[in-house]
Formats: structure tokens, C-alpha cells, sequence
């Protein structure tokens, strides 16, 4: 969503141009993949963290271009709300200790900007959904002043022709209704970018998909919004409902979403899932750049962009040309060994199944894996998941604790498989392991925290206190299992 643009209306014309160019780089990019050499580079992993803004009370400032700007680092950008930025990381080497890389860089660089931000009384705090948001905060006067936001707010609204409803039921319920997309701008998460060898692609994306709830559970940090506890991960639902433009009385039920866990298992090649973003969404922005470079794929990959996979394949042409995998739900926080540890299960599981996944997604159908994550996502390490753990071959309902133990020693065997330093695969699988055992995620820690704060402050007042307890537990940067509980 970060492409700067200057076009904010469009014609039937510029539609029609531009899902042209969408069918003639479809073919292109099927040339691409094919070509000789294609993906044959030094394999790297990168990440983009986004944070909130807040006040020494715990609520929202609304100042991300004023920080900004008086930084002066390429490597900040703002997002779709005011009180929300992004720290675009270097992309490292894959091989050795990347998460030690990784988590040295945001230390350093959120360190600059904590430094800065003091200066205007602001505080910085990665978090999936912060506590204390209420629905003021939430419409186009905190909107980022980038015409690519104000475009892209205006054309969903405009094809969905009514307010976003969000109904999410966990242990409290809400049913709220906004009249743009600054909902969506709640979620903040940790997305992680890998690159693989192409001929491992497939495997890897489907291997992520497949582990993707065993992720969720173990790293959910997304308790409260609107002060009430809904989902461990709420980002899930609330992304979801917060951009769904498809109206119940107009559209058959099987139109798809734009933010999605995905519609099927990968058979062949990662181009399958550029057609399919081709076939199923119509374009949104339809903005065609004009450049000689036909390796580019600009406007394939601005269509991509407008759609929120919760794992996406990012095309590149440089050097010699890659295709990577973006991570896409993991939240923000707790802490930075928090999030960099989540990576590392993310990716050491993905590439630890990378033999058996063939075989594994012959008999666990893909609405299973879709079943799973949502379970895990509502219920975290409560939740029960369809999993062959007591029989290879059937998958049965099983507590979602048992498959995450099960899977720590692939996780760990995954990264060791990618030429990671046996130490550092240990280092941040034991964060892991650490919140399983007690049972401790960020989402955990915010629940009963805010329960017990109920019992003495008002609602309002606990969520506040809530929040500065935890900014208060961040910048220990020790684990979220560490934190003492209230």
C-alpha cells in the first residue's frame, strides 16, 4: 500500500489498459520464471515492521509525517493511519545469523526514532491493535495525507457503496460500522520477507500455509479493540471486515475476499497465484506506468498490492530476477526478540516440511488448513486444530499446544536446512518453546492484565494503564513470557 502515486481518478478506459497489461505480464512473468538463471542469487530475508504512535497516557498521536520528516532515514515511512509508521529493515543474508541481524537493526533503528520521539512527547510502540483505540480514531481526519490512501479509501468505498460492518465474537462481542477503511489501518503486524530457490518455492509457500495457525497461536498479540477482548488475533477479522467490499444481498458468497488465507494448495509453479490474482479481483487502482522495462511487471505487481493474501508472492527484477515469499501474518510485538523469534518459527517450519509436505497436503485438504487458522487466531493456544498427530495419515481435532511441540524440532531442523548456525536456530526457537510452556503469548499477558485492571478502574482507565504497563514491558526487550503477570 506504500506505492507512491499521482492519478486518483480513472476511466472505463484506464481500466480496460490496464487489465490488458495484466493478461500480456501474466505471460511475461510465465517467460520469466522459466528463464534461465531466474532466482539464481545469494537468498536474503528482509522484514517491514509497523508501530504505533502514542502520548504518555497510552492514546494515539497522531504525528508519523512530523517524525518523519525531522528523521530523514528512507527506511521510515508512514502508513494509512497518523499515528502509525513502518521501518522498512535491510534485507541480510540468509545464511548464518539473519534473525541476529534482523534484531540488532530494529533495536538500532527504533532506538533513533524512541530517541526523537520524546523530544514531541511520543512514544513508540509495536503492538498488533493498540487497547485504547476508539472509533474517533478510526475515520479519514486521522488518514495519512498521501493521495495513495485517500485513492485507495475512495475506490473501496466506492465499490462496496456502503459502510464496513465488523461483527467479531470472542470473550466479549462487537458489531460497529465505518464509513472508510481507516479500521484496516488498526493492524499493524511484523511482515517477513523470504527468499527460497525457485525450485523450492512451491513447497515452501505450501509448507507456510499449512503451519501458518501454529504460528498465529503461538505469536498472537491482538487481544482488545474498542476496548473490548475479542480474538487472540483480532487483526485476523478485523483486516478481513475492514476491506470486504462484497455485499451480502448482491454477490454469491463465493466471490472472494480481498484479504484472504488463500483458495487452494499450490499444484505447480508460484505463477499460479499472479493468475489467480488476475482471474478473481477486479483492478482497483488501474495506474500504467510507462516503461521500456518489460521485466518490470509494474502493473501486475501494483494489482498485487491491492490484494492482502496473508502469504503473498512479491515479484523482483533485480539483479537476476526473484520471486519471494511475504509473511504477512504475524503481529507487531510484543518485544523485538518476539517478533524476530516468530519469524524464525515461521520460516524454520516452512522450510522443515519442505519434504513431507507433498505427501502431508495428499491427506490434510485445504479447508482444513483454512479451519485451522481461523481456530487458531480466535482461541490462540486454547484453540483445537485438525492435525495427524496420532495417525500419520488422519487428521483428527487436537489440542493446538501438542501440534506446536511437536513441530519445534522441524522448525529447528527447517533452519539448519537453510544454513543457519545450529546456535542461533536454538536461540530464538527457546522464546518459543518458553511461551509454550507457560502459556504466555502478548495476547494472553493483555487479557488478563485488563481483567484484572477492571476490578479497580473503569474500563477506559484499565485500558489506558494497560497499555502503559505493557510499553512499559517492551522496552525491557525481554520475552513476553518473562513479563510479570498482574
Amino acid at each position: 500500500m506504500g506505492q507512491k502515486i499521482n492519478q486518483t481518478e480513472f476511466s472505463d478506459r484506464d481500466y480496460s489498459h490496464f487489465q490488458t497489461k495484466l493478461f500480456e505480464q501474466l505471460e511475461a512473468l510465465k517467460a520469466i520464471l522459466a528463464r534461465p538463471g531466474f532466482g539464481d542469487e545469494t537468498l536474503k530475508l528482509g522484514a517491514e515492521l509497523e508501530m504505533y504512535l502514542v502520548d504518555n497516557q497510552g492514546e494515539v498521536k497522531r504525528n508519523n509525517q512530523l517524525l518523519i520528516n525531522e528523521l530523514a532515514d528512507p527506511q521510515f515511512q508512514p502508513e494509512l493511519n497518523q499515528y502509525n509508521l513502518e521501518l522498512n529493515l535491510s534485507a541480510f543474508n540468509l545464511q548464518g545469523t539473519p534473525f541476529t541481524h534482523l534484531l540488532d537493526e530494529i533495536r538500532a533503528k527504533t532506538a533513533t526514532l524512541e530517541s526523537l520521539a520524546s523530544k514531541h512527547q511520543t512514544n513508540i510502540i509495536p503492538i498488533g491493535i493498540l487497547p485504547t483505540l476508539r472509533k474517533e480514531h478510526l475515520n479519514t481526519l486521522c488518514m495519512t495525507n498521501i493521495p495513495r490512501y485517500s485513492c485507495l479509501a475512495e475506490h473501496l468505498y466506492q465499490q462496496r457503496g456502503e459502510d464496513f460492518q465488523i461483527n467479531i465474537n470472542g470473550d466479549e462481542s462487537l458489531s460497529i460500522d465505518f464509513s472508510d477503511i481507516c479500521a484496516e489501518g488498526a493492524n499493524t503486524s511484523f511482515q517477513v520477507h523470504l527468499m527460497t530457490r525457485p525450485d523450492a518455492l512451491v513447497k515452501i509457500f505450501n509448507a507456510a500455509q499449512l503451519t501458518l495457525p501454529f504460528v498465529t497461536a503461538i505469536g498472537a498479540n491482538s487481544a482488545i479493540f474498542m476496548g473490548k477482548s475479542l480474538w487472540d488475533e483480532t487483526r485476523i477479522a478485523l483486516f478481513k471486515q475492514s476491506l470486504d467490499i462484497r455485499l451480502r444481498h448482491q454477490f454469491q458468497w463465493q466471490q472472494p475476499t480481498r484479504v484472504n488465507f488463500g483458495h487452494g494448495w499450490l499444484r505447480n509453479s508460484i505463477w499460479e497465484l499472479f493468475a489467480e490474482a488476475v482471474a478473481l479481483y477486479p483492478p482497483l487502482l488501474p495506474i500504467v506506468k510507462n516503461t521500456t522495462q518489460h521485466s518490470e511487471l509494474t502493473e501486475l505487481c501494483c494489482h498485487l498490492g491491492t490484494i492482502w493474501p496473508w502469504h503473498r508472492p512479491v515479484y523482483s527484477p533485480e539483479g537476476k530476477g526473484h520471486v519471494r515469499i511475504e509473511f504477512r501474518a504475524i503481529p507487531a510485538g510484543p518485544t523485538s526478540i518476539d517478533m524476530v523469534a516468530n519469524a524464525a518459527f515461521a520460516i524454520g517450519l516452512a522450510a522443515g516440511l519442505v519434504d513431507t509436505i507433498d505427501e502431508m497436503i495428499a491427506f490434510i485438504p485445504f479447508r482444513f488448513a483454512e479451519y485451522n487458522f481461523y481456530r487458531a487466531a480466535q482461541n490462540g493456544l486454547a484453540a483445537k486444530v485438525l492435525w495427524p498427530l496420532n495417525n500419520k495419515y488422519q487428521p483428527q481435532e487436537v489440542d493446538i499446544k501438542q501440534v506446536i511441540s511437536s513441530l519445534l524440532p522441524i522448525a529447528h531442523q527447517g533452519l539448519i536446512s537453510l544454513k543457519i548456525s545450529p546456535q542461533e536456530a536454538s536461540y530464538y526457537l527457546v522464546v518459543i518453546e518458553q511461551r509454550l510452556s507457560k502459556q504466555i503469548t502478548g495476547a494472553v499477558w493483555q487479557r488478563n492484565t485488563l481483567k484484572t485492571l477492571e476490578q479497580t478502574m473503569n474500563k477506559e482507565h484499565a485500558c489506558r494503564e494497560l497499555v502503559q504497563r505493557y510499553l512499559h514491558n517492551c522496552r525491557s526487550c525481554q520475552p513476553v513470557a518473562t513479563w510479570e503477570q498482574v
